[in-house]
């Protein structure tokens, strides 16, 4: 039995990255073997089982073939016969596709390290065509490490453009894409991830609606700049977009619930948050309702962060006006109403009216 550390904690440490997730690769030892030192089963289907006082991943050495539609269409096969370098051949990209020993000896038979060095991303086999999946996993990293300098290989982007043609990436889910999209838009370049999308074509077939929206990819890397959260950087990508082709993004790819409200209210509110000072205050009022600023008051804010995204490096006057009409609405104080015995529909009518009061004053301010 020999134990390797494999795929991203070796190329990170490697790159000079903090290294979080370690995966451990198992060569030459049965399921009966790992189960008698220990480690915990995963799941009945799949060679990965649990150290028994670390908890972390130990897979067994596996060859797979292609079986059916979708990232999910393979047969894994797993032995003490598989050898290291036909378990590292079946991985995506070269710079993935290394091990180390206990001893820190770089096992590389498929050269990641050049790859790495030459700042490459390149798929060590042909078998990379196999896996729809793969095309948004390598666009992910382009955006990863495109601070770095590295680029999509040229015979690795056209078996990608394969991949699209041929209608595969219809057969990956919504949650699995999702999953891949979420991380690409968390990473410090996530434009990047966009723009090799629609290099192999894949764009055009997973997220037709911006394919032709071009501009929302400054608006994206500026939030990335700022460190925004996911809901806002989703918000940028989409605006601009029809309310129906943001609806159909939200529900294609099932984001999550306050992505999809983000990126419909920044859809509806968007060009009103930008001609903010010539709002009268009822349409004020009315903008300010749709955001519950009373109760969610952080989703203005992420509305704010999302709009101001869009002008690049300059200011966003509008956002301390739009923070102050906000400020004034909830200033209005209930309980005098209450007290004055109004209630139901009455007493949000006149909650309504003291607030329409209070963002005349503060316009006129």
């Amino acid at each position: 039995m020999h134990i390797y550390k494999v795929g991203g904690a070796v190329r990170d440490r490697l790159l000079g990255r903090p290294v979080s997730d370690i995966d451990w690769l198992v060569v030459g030892a049965t399921v009966e073997e790992m189960q008698a030192q220990g480690f915990r089963p995963v799941g009945a289907d799949f060679p990965v089982f649990i150290h028994p006082k670390t908890g972390e991943e130990y897979a067994l050495a596996r060859t797979e073939r292609k079986s059916g539609r979708g990232y999910g269409g393979f047969t894994f096969h797993a032995s003490p016969e598989v050898t290291l370098e036909e378990d590292l051949i079946r991985r995506d990209l070269t710079i993935n596709a290394m091990a180390e020993d206990d001893q820190g000896n770089l096992y590389d038979p498929y050269h990641g390290k050049v790859d790495l060095d030459k700042r490459i991303l390149r798929h060590v086999s042909p078998a990379f065509a196999e896996d729809p999946l793969r095309v948004l996993r390598v666009a992910r990293f382009a955006a990863r490490y495109a601070p770095l300098g590295f680029q999509v290989a040229d015979d690795t982007l056209e078996l990608m453009r394969q991949i699209t043609e041929s209608g595969e990436l219809q057969a990956l889910t919504a949650e699995r894409s999702w999953k891949e999209i979420e991380r690409a838009l968390l990473e410090s370049e996530p434009q990047v991830f966009i723009q090799v999308l629609r290099e192999c074509g894949a764009l055009k077939e997973l997220m037709p609606e911006l394919e032709h929206n071009a501009g929302t990819l400054a608006a994206l890397r500026q939030a990335a700049r700022h460190q925004q959260p996911l809901a806002v950087r989703w918000a940028c990508l989409l605006r601009g977009l029809e309310p129906a082709q943001i609806k159909a993004l939200n529900q294609r790819f099932k984001a999550p619930r306050e992505c999809q409200e983000l990126a419909v209210l920044v859809g509806e509110f968007a060009r009103q948050a930008d001609d903010a000072l010539q709002l009268t205050p009822v349409e004020l009022l009315e903008m300010l309702q749709k955001f519950d600023v009373y109760r969610r008051p952080q989703r203005f804010e992420d509305f704010i962060a999302a709009c101001a995204m869009s002008q690049g490096d300059t200011d966003y006057p509008q956002a301390d006006y739009l923070r102050g009409a906000a400020a004034a609405a909830r200033s209005v104080d209930v309980k005098p109403l209450v007290e004055a015995g109004l209630t139901g529909q009455g007493l949000g009518e006149a909650l309504k009216g003291q607030r329409l009061k209070a963002l005349v004053a503060y316009r006129a301010s």
